[in-house]
């Protein structure tokens, strides 16, 4: 019976997407709390509007939350889980990085289309790049300290490469369209960009800042959030439109899967030492995908949290995801809440 159900679902697309939700719903309900345990919320009473990307101080136990609709970078204490500082005036704050080495937080501006690099300890503004549009999501090299910046539109879409330390523009690496997130190999020269203007993703080579490959995603677009299991040679691509993470072989641009997940998606992180994917979506939940091997990923469950709530940070080395949910309609405020992931 059950082989015959599956040849049915196999012939029924409709059919196979109905199959998963119920499967996914009753992974849900049997097995949540098992995958990511709730724990205290951390209240930001004063912010308002969208929420967008997070940086973590480790040393110092700090979270940096752009809250882009109230135009302020929050500074949470992660020990008193209370917001100890707020950096205002800012014009649609976007992306954040801390840098440990120099002591210096980097935002991206998008409103502004500059990115700011402050003193992580007066918060006073120690440098300001300007005339990059659209200053948006920024990724921090590991081996140099280097900031890249996702900028711009149309012809002027690029990847910009910025020194912190002297808090100048080094150069810019064209792409086709806008750039969403994009993962940074460690290992290689390689970076792993989601145009979905272009509807692909697109493979650039640091090193000469040319164009190494173009991945067009089959039966789905929008591709906003990724992230990258460089190892494994996984690319983990969360999708809108519709809603599914699709993950490509990075070797060769393949397809090896593609999945159901939360709708709306905008931050996708991997947890390396549970082997899972954890997609957060403003459709109101967390989507925990699990990997049994390279080739084999299912869906385990979907964790509820609020509408609107998209963005968020993966701290790997406690184990704990944070999710940013906005203010509720109804009068409730703006919190980040926490998960706990097991891990072995």
């Amino acid at each position: 019976m059950r082989a015959f159900i599956g040849r049915i679902a196999f012939r029924l697309p409709g059919l196979r997407a109905a199959l998963a939700l119920l499967a996914v719903t009753a992974l849900t309900a049997a097995g949540a709390e098992g995958l990511l345990a709730a724990g205290p919320g951390i209240p930001i009473p004063a912010v308002s509007g969208r929420i967008d990307h997070f940086a973590q101080d480790v040393a110092g136990k700090r979270l940096f939350v752009a809250a882009l609709g109230n135009g302020t970078v929050e500074v949470i204490d992660l020990a008193s889980g209370t917001v100890v500082h707020t950096i205002d005036h800012l014009d649609e704050p976007q992306g954040v990085a801390w840098l440990p080495d120099l002591g210096r937080l980097v935002i991206a501006e998008g409103g502004g289309d500059a990115v700011d690099v402050l003193d992580g300890t007066t918060w006073a503004r120690l440098g300001r790049i300007e005339h990059l549009g659209d200053a948006d999501n920024i990724r921090v090299e590991a081996k140099t300290g280097l900031v890249y910046v996702g900028v711009g539109s149309g012809r002027s879409a690029a990847l910009a490469l910025i020194d912190a330390k002297s808090a100048t523009l080094m150069r810019t690496l064209p792409l086709p369209g806008h750039p969403e997130a994009f993962a940074l190999e460690t290992a290689g020269p390689r970076i792993y960009v989601n145009v979905p203007d272009d509807g692909s993703v697109v493979v650039l080579d640091r090193s000469t800042g040319a164009t190494a490959a173009r991945w067009e995603l089959a039966g789905a677009s929008s591709n906003f959030p990724m992230a990258l299991d460089e190892a494994a040679h996984r690319l983990f691509v969360a999708c809108r439109s519709p809603a599914r993470l699709v993950i490509l072989d990075t070797a060769t641009g393949s397809q090896i899967s593609s999945l159901p997940c939360a709708s709306d998606a905008d931050d996708v992180f991997r947890d390396a030492a549970a082997q899972r994917v954890y997609v957060i979506g403003g459709g109101g939940e967390v989507t925990v995908i699990g990997a049994s091997d390279p080739l084999h990923y299912d869906v385990l469950a979907a964790i509820p949290t609020v509408s609107g709530a998209r963005t968020g940070f993966f701290d790997a080395a406690a184990g704990r995801l944070y999710v940013a949910c906005p203010r509720h309609i109804f009068g409730k405020s703006a919190e980040i809440r926490t998960f706990a992931a097991p891990h072995p």
